[in-house]
């Protein structure tokens, strides 16, 4: 059976024009160099080699041959090297769930910082809503994602570090009374509210409805959407008030004020998260440069 070892052991004796010297080079036995080079031309059929006594010299298909094999040898040869890149966390793939939320100052500097330090790898960014980020990750469709605390189902799943905590502001037309805060959770009882869905961000919904219980009452709600930019379309539209975390995509509403509140635990997580079955050094790499942006 022809190996890797047979186009290795052919080219070094034509490169070197003769047995004993590409034996020397290779560290093996003159016979065995020669058995070898004899078994590769009985396997392919064909003379690679012009014997006369000491000297040789390439045949035509011999000389065709040579050309293929070192083909063969340097496409070997990256295949290691691609191997032991990605190994190193140098090549690859890293696909990248975020939702419009997360994304910042931080999350652009994190992507290109990386992109800089890995050329060799590729990374893909996906769009994806905190809650079909964990079943991706979960399905492999993902490899890391910014997004916000797990639900208990995919806690035994799934792997997770905090980034930060995003701070909860009430959303509110520019000429509301309480404007510009800070806000008492308590004042906003009788408001109509437009909500974050939970079935796509439950950590946002619940932590609204947390901060509203702990002030005494049961939000009004008018309306649920599934995407920051449309809870705050609707506040503009004056379907009602809203609490959402704060994001950089609030200077582009300013018909609206975007008020702090005096609760202390007005806050929601902002955590990446991965599969530790399918950890990589690329994805550890990942992870140390979020860590150490964060700290910066």
């Amino acid at each position: 059976m022809m190996e890797l070892r047979h186009f290795r052991y052919f080219s070094a004796v034509a490169e070197q024009g003769s047995f004993s010297k590409a034996a020397k080079l290779l560290y093996i036995s003159q016979s065995a160099i020669s058995e070898q080079v004899g078994d590769l031309e009985r396997e392919i059929g064909v003379t690679l080699f012009n014997r006369d006594g000491r000297s040789i010299a390439l045949t035509p298909a011999g000389e065709v041959f040579l050309e293929e094999a070192r083909e063969v040898l340097g496409a070997a040869k990256r295949a290691v090297e691609m191997a032991q890149g990605a190994q190193r966390g140098e090549i690859g793939t890293l696909r990248i769930g975020f939702f419009a939320g997360s994304i910042g100052l931080n999350f652009t500097k994190i992507v290109r910082r990386f992109r800089r330090q890995h050329p060799g790898v590729r990374l893909s960014l996906v769009e994806m809503s905190p809650s079909q980020q964990w079943q991706a990750l979960v399905e492999g469709r993902i490899d890391v994602g910014f997004t916000r605390r797990l639900e208990p189902q995919y806690r035994d799943e799934l792997a997770w570090e905090t980034i930060r905590q995003d701070e909860i502001v009430a959303v509110l037309p520019k000429d509301h009374p309480l404007v510009p805060g800070p806000v008492n959770v308590r004042d906003l009882a009788k408001e109509r509210f437009v909500l974050s869905s939970r079935e796509t961000s439950p950590a946002v919904f619940d932590k609204v409805i947390e901060l509203c219980s702990e002030a005494g009452f049961s939000p009004k709600i008018a309306s649920i959407s599934t995407v920051w930019s449309s809870v705050v379309l609707m506040v503009q539209a004056g379907e009602g008030i809203s609490m959402l975390p704060l994001n950089y995509q609030q200077s582009r509403a300013s018909d609206l004020a975007f008020c702090p509140l005096t609760a202390k635990n007005a806050a929601v997580d902002l955590i990446i998260a991965w599969s530790p079955k399918r950890d990589s050094a690329i994805l550890k790499s990942f992870r140390l440069l979020v860590e150490t942006t964060g700290r910066s």
